[in-house]
């Protein structure tokens, strides 16, 4: 064990006290709530220096031998390190753990709060998650990476179900886990048949199988798992569910911190086997801009604050997957160049969607509790109730809005100029799916301004509705306010050091790309460009300084020209529409701003409007009967059109294996031992085949 493998592992030991004091003290002493997350967030920065010692070089080794690492099954078969970070780990284990660590700070706070749950399990939950996540992104071995991957989808059912007494939550938390062992099922297939080829369950051993079928069916089974994980269309289905279920901050772990575990695979699977076929390739990028459309039209017609967020996660997959593509498309042909620009989007993005849906699922657990509603229209003006929320709710909607100056604006700035290359690739079917992703990203990008402008101006900006309510919870205590602080920060402050930031991905990606491919993007030290020279250009940096200057200036110039009289407020009777001066029952709801980009986007949400005729005088409005003035009522809905018309289909042929399986259960057992025989046997053969 090294010295940093030292600090890996008391990171993990940190986790396994925070699970063990949450079961053993749980929640019934208040002053003992807040340690589990304590003790994790400790734990995360453990985490978070050996990340960065990883990305620096160092050696980061834990020798497990036979508990984590793998076992000799056979001849051919060696036994390898359970836990070890390269520089492509460290650089996750930094990006997952610096946003575990504000998380889990908030998560403290939140935990003392009268919305906090009065049983056991949830910070055991939260430990396990954390540590499983861990696992995955320093094993070294198949045997290690299944077992963390396992346990990762054991942690999202947990999260996902623990409030099973509320509406929804067990159907959530099955359907998470229903897809996580879908995941897991492609993950174990394709591992299983690189195994049997190399001969050795390292995972470095991988990448010495020779091209052909095999290896091309293994990275494609692997290239599936991992996107199950991230919500990539049309597996996108439990993302909203199974995150909108969880309770409180732990949303932000399973949405800001574990989901990039399927990131990491990503990467990895790139790394050690390289690119998929060109046709799978073009499918992804397909995929990933129905993805991201798709999954910001639902956001942008939300009406609850945690669905708008979660839906924006699979928004965010579309994008992170359309950069991943660009790098699948330059492997293929051989260009580093174009490589290394794809992946150093997606990373880009990855950081911001880390920073910004961490911050989102954080502040939305404050004004929670806060004010005691999730719906929309109940949260208008609720930054009242819970400022630092509130301002955390705004700072985050901007990054994924991606709006100047912060991460998520370059980020997207990123992703755009990467897939404005595509005349750099020869052959026509590649440049038409990268011209059409583009447009898509293009299109994500507008209605992700449409989406989140919605949620500052009702939440931030927007007047309480008359009777407001009182702050008769609470927000946040001073650990939950530093949380925020610092993701806030987080999603500014990336924008400022983006130089730097690209250098550290640089070293982060050198097992998948020569050293000096991403730090091409760097023109100057505080100007960047898409890696290829003379395309374009960007001062993220400078855009720090001159906004606010440029703010200051038109400030004092409206000062000077106003002759003092800027500040004066001048009264007019408020004309009677969605201006700022209407409040009440006239102003724009949840569903008035979203009704246009519900009409815009019919074709994408099958909108589904109907007028119904109301008896005069049966509405609720108060006016008086008046058979010659009908009232009418106006209702409009949309649908998930992937699962009403890939998974409801599929409900009933289901159904009916589940009855074929009932009836093996009570059977004959020489027929089981049959069945056991036939098994055997085909697997006999499938190996002397693959041999």
């Amino acid at each position: 064990m090294t010295g940093f493998g030292a600090v890996l592992v008391a990171g993990l030991a940190l986790l396994a006290v925070a699970a063990a004091v949450d079961v053993v003290a749980g929640p019934r002493y208040l002053r003992w709530r807040p340690v589990p997350y304590l003790s994790g967030a400790a734990g995360s920065v453990c985490l978070l220096v050996a990340g960065a010692a990883a990305v620096a070089g160092q050696s980061v080794t834990v020798r497990s031998g036979g508990l984590l690492g793998a076992v000799a099954i056979g001849r051919g078969f060696t036994v390898v390190p359970g836990l070890s970070a390269d520089r492509l780990s460290g650089l996750f284990l930094v990006i997952a753990f610096a946003a575990a660590f504000a998380v889990s700070l908030a998560f403290a706070s939140w935990a003392r709060g009268p919305n906090a749950p009065g049983r056991r399990g949830l910070g055991a939950g939260y430990a396990l998650a954390l540590g499983a996540v861990a696992v995955v992104l320093t094993a070294r071995d198949a045997f290690t990476l299944v077992f963390g991957w396992e346990t990762v989808t054991l942690a999202f059912w947990l999260l996902a179900g623990f409030n099973r007494g509320s509406p929804g939550r067990p159907a959530a938390a099955l359907v998470t886990l229903a897809f996580g062992r879908v995941s897991g099922a492609c993950l174990l297939t394709g591992l299983l048949l690189l195994v049997g080829r190399s001969g050795s369950l390292s995972l470095a051993a991988f990448g010495h199988v020779p091209p052909g079928p095999l290896r091309s069916t293994a990275c494609v089974l692997l290239l599936a798992g991992f996107a199950v994980k991230v919500g990539l269309l049309p597996f996108q289905v439990w993302l909203p569910r199974g995150y909108a279920a969880a309770p409180g901050p732990a949303r932000a772990v399973l949405a800001g911190v574990a989901v990039n575990v399927g990131f990491y695979g990503l990467w990895r699977t790139l790394a050690l086997l390289g690119p998929p076929p060109a046709a799978v390739t073009d499918v992804l990028l397909v995929l990933a801009s129905l993805t991201a459309v798709l999954g910001i039209a639902h956001a942008a017609v939300q009406g609850s604050l945690q669905r708008v967020i979660a839906y924006s996660s699979v928004e965010n997959t579309g994008l992170i997957m359309a950069g991943f593509g660009v790098a699948l498309v330059g492997a293929a042909r051989g260009s580093r160049a174009l490589m290394a620009v794809g992946l150093l989007a997606a990373t880009l993005q990855v950081i911001a969607h880390t920073a910004a849906k961490s911050l989102l699922f954080v502040s939305s657990a404050g004004i929670e509790a806060a004010t005691g509603s999730d719906d929309l229209d109940n949260l208008r003006g609720s930054v009242r109730l819970a400022p630092w929320s509130g301002t955390g709710l705004a700072v985050g909607s901007l990054t994924l809005a991606g709006l100047p100056p912060t991460a998520g604006f370059v980020s997207e700035w990123f992703l755009l100029e990467a897939l404005m290359q595509q005349f750099r690739v020869p052959g026509l079917g590649d440049r038409l799916v990268l011209a059409l992703t583009g447009a898509a990203v293009a299109l994500t990008a507008g209605f992700a301004g449409v989406a989140f402008v919605r949620l500052v101006g009702l939440i931030v900006l927007g007047r309480p509705v008359s009777g407001a309510r009182s702050a008769a919870f609470g927000e946040t205590g001073l650990a939950g306010r530093a949380g925020i602080v610092l993701l806030a920060g987080a999603c500014l402050a990336v924008a400022a050091l983006t130089p730097l930031e690209i250098r550290a991905i640089g070293a982060g990606l050198a097992p998948a790309l020569p050293p000096g491919a991403v730090t091409a993007a760097l023109k100057s030290p505080w100007v960047v460009q898409p890696v290829f020279a003379g395309f374009s250009i960007l001062s993220p940096s400078w855009l720090w300084l001159v906004m606010p200057a440029l703010l200051v200036l038109v400030t004092v110039f409206a000062w000077l020209v106003s002759g003092g009289r800027l500040l004066r407020v001048r009264r007019v009777p408020a004309w009677r529409s969605a201006t700022a001066g209407v409040s009440g029952h006239d102003s724009y709801t949840a569903f008035g701003f979203a009704n246009p980009t519900r009409r815009v986007l019919a074709t994408v949400l099958h909108t589904r409007a109907t007028v119904t005729r109301l008896e005069a005088g049966g509405d609720d409005s108060g006016l008086p009967a008046d058979p010659s003035d009908p009232h009418v009522e106006y209702s409009s809905d949309v649908i998930e059109v992937t699962e009403e018309y890939l998974y409801r289909p599929l409900r009933r042929p289901l159904r009916l294996l589940v009855a074929i399986a009932q009836r093996l259960q009570s059977g004959r057992l020489d027929a089981y031992l049959a069945y056991m025989l036939a098994a055997l046997l085909a697997v006999l053969v499938v190996v002397t085949a693959m041999h």
